[in-house]
């Protein structure tokens, strides 16, 4: 029995607007990287920025890492 291929997060060469991570994800997890975008404005506006903006550099380092 052949084993199922694992499916891992990439950073997105297509959908890209500052590194590609949101693309990535959006990709990984099938949904529409605009809808993906304003969900992380959205949940950036209400922790203060700066925690996200953190979370989302050192997530994007750790992706291109991993690929």
């Amino acid at each position: 029995m052949p084993k199922a291929k694992a499916k891992k997060v990439r950073l997105s060469k297509k959908d890209k607007v500052v590194t590609g991570l949101i693309g990535g994800l959006a990709e990984y997890f099938s949904i529409d990287s605009t809808l993906l975008r304003i969900l992380t404005i959205i949940v950036a506006a209400v922790s203060g920025f700066f925690p996200l903006i953190i979370a989302y550099f050192v997530a994007a380092v750790l992706v291109s890492q991993q690929a």
